[in-house]
Formats: C-alpha cells, sequence, structure tokens
C-alpha cells in the first residue's frame, strides 16, 4: 500500500503510467471467452452528475479491496449541486488504479474509459491514451446531446475514435429491458443503467458480486423493489459482458499479497482515515472528542462521520457559521475535551481570530483544514496545497502554531494522532493540512493493534503548584513545564484552580492580566520558543545511490506523485533523492544539513510556491518551485519528465 517501502522489483511495476500493463499468461475457460492476466488497470467512470459515477466507482473499489487489490482513488464532481444535465460542467468521474503490487497514485491515464453520455467522452477523452478501451453508452448520443457539447459529428462515426478500441452499448435501452418485469417507468428504469455498467465491468475484470448487492438491499431496505431492480441491472451488466461477442476478453488482476504485510485490511478514505484517528485519539487520551464545525466542501464529511460515534463518547455540534464552530470547540478545550474544529481555506480566514485566541489561551485545539482551490469560493471540489502560508502566518500579531500534513488517504488516521500528541502535550492549537485528493481519495489500510497507538494521557492540574513567600500554597496557571513549556491544564470547577482567561495578554506565572512591555515580549519569545522546542523527527532522505545531486522535497499529498516520478527515474538509471515534509511547523532539526548536501532542491506543490518561500528564506538555499494550481493532483509522467530536465540542467 501506499505507506510501505517498496521492494526494488515492486518498485520497477508503476514505471510508465499510460503503457499497457499486460503481463503473465493468456487462457481461455469454458465458455470459449480469453481470460487475460495484468498486473495492474487504471478505470475512469465519467458521467453526468446524477448518473451515479461515484456510487459506481466507490463499489467496484470496495469489492477490489475485498479482493485483495492495491488501490488508489481519484474522484471528481463538479461544485454544482446539479449541474446542467449533459453539460462538460456537470460531468462527474471516478477514476480507479489497482493492481497486484504496491502503487501509489490513481495513474496517468485510464486504460478503461465508461463515458455515459457525450459530455463525460468529450471532457475526459484527452486523457485516454489511444489503444485504451472506451465503452460508450450509445442511448444518450443523440443529435441535440451532442451539440450541447460542441460535437458537430458524431464521434461514434466520424473516426475520431479510431486510435481507441470502442465498445458501443446502449446501457439505458438493455437496463430497461432487463428490467421490464419490474413496476418502473422508462426513466426510473434507466436510472439503473449505473449498476448495469458495474456489473459489465465486474465481469470484465473479474470482481466479486456479493458484496454489491448486499450493499443494495441494505441502501435500499425501505424501498426493496427498488433493490432489487438496481441488482437485476447488476446482473444483466455480468451476463451482457459473459454473452455479447463485443467483449471477447476478460482480465484478472491477482491480490496484491506481497504488498501487504499481515494484517486486517479495509478500504479507506482520506476523511474517513482522519475521523478514526480523532476517535482513536480521544480514547488513548481518556477524553471525551468535542467537534464544533460548519459545513465545507471537502470537510463535512468529517462531521458526518463523526456524528455517528457518540457510543465512544463523541459530541459534534454543527454551528451556525464558522466562527461559532470554532468558538464552541475551544470552550471544550478549556472544560478538558480533546476539542477539534474541521474547515477548508475560507473557513479557517474566519476563524483566524479564535485561533489567535488559543495561541494565547494555550489550549489544545485541532484546526482541521481540508484544502480546496481558492481564493474565496474557488473550486470547491478540487484539490490544492495553498493554505501553508496561511496556517503559518494567517493571524494578528505572533501567533505560532504546529502544522502537521498527511501524505496519503490512510496516513490520515496517524497524522491525527500525531497533532493531537503536539496539542495535548505543549498545550497548543494544531494545524492538520489534509486536501480535497487525500480526503475523497481511498486506499487500503491496515487496521492497526491496539498496542501500537501512542499513549496519550493528559493529567490535569489537581491544585497548588507555585510557592509564595509567606510560605501559601496558590495555582499560577502560566507556570510552565521546564521541558515542554506547556501550562497546567486547568478544568473549570476543579476547587482551589480558579483563574482568568481572555485574549489580553497575561503575565507570565500569575496569568494576571498585564500591560507591562518587558512581560509581553517575554510571552511572546516564550510562545515561540515552545513552538520551536516541539520534539519532531529528523527527516529521512530516500537516496539508494548516495550519489545523487538532486533532492526531490515535498510535503501533504504530493507524496504519491512524487515517488510514482523517482521511481520511473530510477529505472531510466539515474540518481535522484527524495524527501517528504510531515512537520512543516516546526521543521525538522535535520533539514538545514540535508538540503547542504545536495546541489539542486526541487520542490514540487500544488501552489505557486509556498513552501520553497519558506525553504529559501530559513535555509538560504536555491530551491526551485515546480508547481501547479488546476486543482488536479500531479501526474507521475509529468514530475517525472520535470525532474529530468533538472537533472540535465
Amino acid at each position: 500500500m501506499t505507506s510501505q517501502v517498496s521492494s526494488p522489483a515492486e518498485e520497477a511495476d508503476e514505471v510508465n503510467g499510460s503503457d499497457e500493463a499486460l503481463v503473465g499468461e493468456q487462457r481461455g475457460h469454458a465458455g470459449g471467452k480469453e481470460i487475460r492476466r495484468l498486473d495492474r488497470v487504471i478505470i475512469r467512470f465519467a458521467g453526468d452528475s446524477g448518473d451515479g459515477m461515484q456510487l459506481t466507482g466507490d463499489r467496484f473499489t470496495s469489492e477490489t479491496a475485498s479482493f485483495g487489490n492495491d488501490l488508489s482513488t481519484l474522484p471528481n464532481f463538479p461544485a454544482e449541486i446539479r449541474a446542467p444535465a449533459g453539460t462538460l460542467p456537470g460531468v462527474s468521474s471516478f477514476q480507479l488504479h489497482f493492481a497486484d503490487h504496491d502503487i501509489l497514485t490513481p495513474g496517468d491515464a485510464p486504460n478503461v474509459l465508461v463515458a455515459m453520455n457525450p459530455a463525460a467522452l468529450k471532457a475526459n477523452i484527452g486523457d485516454v491514451p489511444r489503444g485504451a478501451e472506451i465503452i460508450v453508452n450509445t442511448d444518450e448520443f443523440s443529435k441535440r446531446a451532442m451539440q450541447k457539447v460542441g460535437y458537430e459529428t458524431s464521434p461514434l462515426e466520424d473516426g475520431s475514435l479510431d486510435g481507441y478500441s470502442v465498445h458501443p452499448v446502449p446501457l439505458t435501452t438493455l437496463t430497461v429491458e432487463a428490467l421490464k418485469d419490474f413496476d418502473l417507468s422508462r426513466k426510473d428504469a434507466g436510472r439503473s443503467k449505473n449498476m448495469f455498467a458495474l456489473g459489465l465491468l465486474s465481469w470484465m475484470y473479474h470482481r466479486p458480486t456479493e458484496g454489491t448487492e448486499k450493499f443494495l438491499r441494505s441502501k435500499f431496505a425501505r424501498k426493496p423493489d427498488i433493490a432489487e431492480a438496481n441488482i437485476a441491472a447488476f446482473r444483466a451488466g455480468w451476463n451482457f459482458g459473459e454473452t455479447t461477442e463485443d467483449f471477447a476478453v476478460s482480465y484478472e488482476v491477482a491480490p496484491a499479497t506481497k504488498a501487504f504485510p499481515p494484517g486486517t485490511y479495509r478500504n479507506i478514505s482520506g476523511n474517513l482515515a482522519l475521523s478514526y484517528g480523532l476517535i482513536a485519539a480521544s480514547r488513548q487520551a481518556d477524553l471525551p472528542l468535542y467537534l464544533g464545525s460548519y459545513p465545507i466542501t471537502p470537510a463535512s464529511d468529517i462531521l458526518h462521520e463523526l456524528s455517528k460515534h457518540k457510543n465512544f463518547g463523541v459530541r459534534t455540534f454543527q454551528a451556525e457559521d464558522e466562527i461559532a464552530g470554532i468558538g464552541a470547540a475551544l470552550g471544550a478545550a478549556f472544560g478538558g475535551s480533546l476539542a477539534v474544529t474541521t474547515t477548508s481555506g475560507p473557513g479557517v480566514a474566519l476563524k483566524s481570530e479564535t485561533i489567535g485566541l488559543a495561541v494565547s489561551l494555550e489550549l489544545p485545539l485541532l484546526i482541521v483544514d481540508i484544502q480546496r482551490g481558492g481564493p474565496s469560493t474557488g473550486l470547491p471540489t478540487k484539490t490544492e496545497q495553498a493554505d501553508l502560508l496561511q496556517a503559518m502566518y494567517g493571524r494578528n500579531g505572533e501567533a505560532p502554531v504546529p502544522v502537521v500534513a498527511p501524505q496519503t488517504p490512510a496516513d490520515c488516521f496517524d497524522a491525527a494522532l500525531e497533532a493531537a500528541w503536539i496539542a495535548l502535550t505543549y498545550r497548543t492549537p494544531v494545524f492538520l493540512l489534509s486536501d480535497g485528493y487525500l480526503a475523497n481519495g481511498s486506499e487500503p489500510w491496515r487496521v492497526p493493534d491496539l498496542d501500537e497507538l501512542p499513549d496519550l494521557q493528559v493529567r490535569f492540574a489537581q491544585g497548588p503548584n507555585h510557592t509564595l513567600d509567606d510560605g501559601s500554597e496558590v495555582f499560577w496557571p502560566y507556570k510552565r513545564d521546564p521541558q515542554t513549556l506547556a501550562r497546567p491544564w486547568a478544568v473549570p470547577g476543579t476547587p482551589g484552580l480558579e483563574h482568568r482567561i481572555g485574549g489580553i495578554e497575561k503575565q507570565d506565572g500569575t496569568g494576571n492580566i498585564s500591560y507591562d512591555p518587558a512581560n509581553h515580549d517575554f510571552m511572546v519569545r516564550t510562545r515561540q520558543a515552545k513552538i520551536d522546542g516541539i520534539e519532531v523527527p529528523d527527516i529521512e532522505v530516500d537516496d539508494p545511490s548516495g550519489d545523487a545531486r538532486l533532492l526531490v522535497l515535498g510535503w501533504g499529498s504530493t507524496y504519491g506523485p512524487i515517488t510514482a516520478a523517482v521511481r520511473r527515474l530510477r529505472k531510466a538509471g539515474m540518481s535522484i533523492a527524495q524527501a517528504h515534509l510531515r512537520h512543516l511547523n516546526p521543521l525538522p532539526g535535520n533539514l538545514g544539513d540535508v538540503l547542504e548536501r545536495y546541489d539542486k532542491v526541487v520542490i514540487p506543490e500544488m501552489n505557486l510556491g509556498q513552501l520553497a518561500t519558506l525553504i529559501r528564506a530559513k535555509y538560504l538555499v536555491d530551491a526551485h518551485s515546480h508547481n501547479q494550481v488546476n486543482g488536479m493532483p500531479f501526474k507521475a509522467e509529468q514530475l517525472a519528465t520535470a525532474l529530468k530536465e533538472a537533472i540535465d540542467a
């Protein structure tokens, strides 16, 4: 899976994302159809936002995960709740890359495109390499539908698709025919065409079917007729693949048994992994988990998920706005909870004053920022990494906040535990910077054993902690731990621990309001020293040859594309080093020494060079930014080309 270190043999597998990946033997079965063995496949389902492409992709992914393949997904959908049907802005797609070995990305280009209408074909054909298979729903290729997206002639007839293996399938007609015994209108029956397509693809790639049928019966438990209709459409798609002469070949992709250490695995998205990480952190800390949040794409799924887990002591509060959400969370932190607020970039802007208040109060608080394309509303359903400088400096005054960034969907679980440890240990708000690519993408995740989880137990203040000159004992709310510089965490209502909180500067130790210039200077420097002193592990450098001149430095979700690109270059005989940052504030203590070892440093980012700016300023190295802000993750081939040019320069 993507968080593992691969063997050289496995690294060699993800080299050419658009090349046909056929290995092994070809053989027939009793039905006379050929079965071809592959080592990996990239499939993209595309259609209107109302065609159920996300559900179709999710079900195919779930069955693929249960089969034991390694996988990585990329959902891509419009921001509008219901964009005009049949238009390019309304196209929704779901890409899945699955393999019999360790893979890192959802793939650069699909081997198979399922296009439910002309808009889906036109929006995605530019990504499809020649020779790939295209399954087209011919029922939707009416003259009006094609004109709506700018097709003057039918691409199914004008020769423009001659370089592809095109399978014209009347999905809607076949679905309606399969459901003729159900009491459904043609329109209602046609809505199940995504299940027909899912059945066909499940036959093509020998995916299990029991899980999907069980899912449909559960999803439509209150409407059993609808459930059975969808199951009938799903089975009809499978049978169509089995019997039609147009699909003479089916494919097998073996389980990725060598890629996974022993354990219990499940498919998981970044937002789900992050939610589970927060719950695990609260249990390991023996603290109730409190989420104060306001719905915002792409962070809302965390609120949805955590609201299901009251049995674990989770309390969720959907506030009327972003400011109220973080205000309630900070109040919960004062009350002794593991407090969290979730948002995206626009919400961070609204929460900034309260984040500064949390810095002043020195209370643990997790700010989960699922980054998206901006500024302002920007591209709500697309990904970006452009909130780094906002997380670092987006508050008035000197208000330092630690920043942690996960690198894969499954890694969001560990990053949540790491962020919680920092917040609880050092009594500080902490930013957790995920993004839309990680949040909505998925991969296999090994469920950890309980004894693998860190101990996050917290000791609350219980009584006086300072002796005055006259021998009397008092409680000083800003008397600090000499190692962490954290102040005591005193739960309201504890006898003898009454103290004042608020945004006005406090006197060191006593916590009394203070306007003394020297005291303010001391408190500002102490808060900064507390963040600078956080114990973060040294950054590890992957440099097998030891003679690389170029270091690729990344952070967050660029891990997969960077690592895939580096593997390709090493496969071609080039020496290149790679390092990836989880901790962005403070940075690892050995980072400066690492940077000095290399002649060139390239930093790929989905922004205009924010980390590169920080690295150049702090370490005075000539770090080069390779960036894009198109709302999509890097493609491995694109990065490999750019890095090769940097090596050759």
